[in-house]
């Protein structure tokens, strides 16, 4: 039986799939509030052309848009992979109590491998993390799709 963390990256390992069958780097992202999903987005950078089109960005517009309020108290941000400093500020900026993330990013990540947003006591706001939900999964899907882009070229 899944416990609630795994129930909810489940939901957000199903948007990093949909990343990887659009061909975009297969990250996923759902902000949790009460019991339910408020916002979801996956990596779209390629698509859209944008880099700020990242999966935890989209969701937490998504989750914003929901609650009519950037203020994201009482959610809960679940993404596959550690945010990386541009969606961990976002999370710092939206006053999120609580990150949960599968899979480290030892290049980009920004909330235990390269910095520590959720704890740096020199901004405004802290938040807990927690690491590792289904992380094999997530580290597989992303391992899987970088295969098969060498591949290809």
């Amino acid at each position: 039986m899944l416990n609630l963390d795994e129930r909810w990256m489940q939901e957000a390992l199903r948007e990093a799939k949909r990343a990887y069958a659009e061909d975009e780097v297969p990250i996923g992202a759902v902000v949790v509030y009460k019991g339910q999903v408020i916002g979801k987005g996956h990596n779209q950078t390629e698509r859209l052309q944008d880099a700020t089109a990242h999966a935890e960005m989209i969701a937490l517009t998504a989750a914003a848009a929901f609650l009519k309020s950037w203020r994201l108290l009482d959610s809960t941000l679940y993404v596959t992979v550690e945010p990386c400093f541009m969606c961990a500020g976002a999370a710092v900026l939206a006053r999120l109590p609580h990150v949960v993330f599968g899979a480290r990013d030892p290049k980009f990540g920004a909330l235990v491998s390269l910095f520590q947003f959720g704890s740096d006591e020199r901004l405004n706001h802290r938040f807990e993390v927690t690491e590792g939900v289904l992380a094999d999964e997530a580290s597989g899907l992303m391992q899987s799709f970088f295969r098969r882009r060498r591949v290809a070229k």
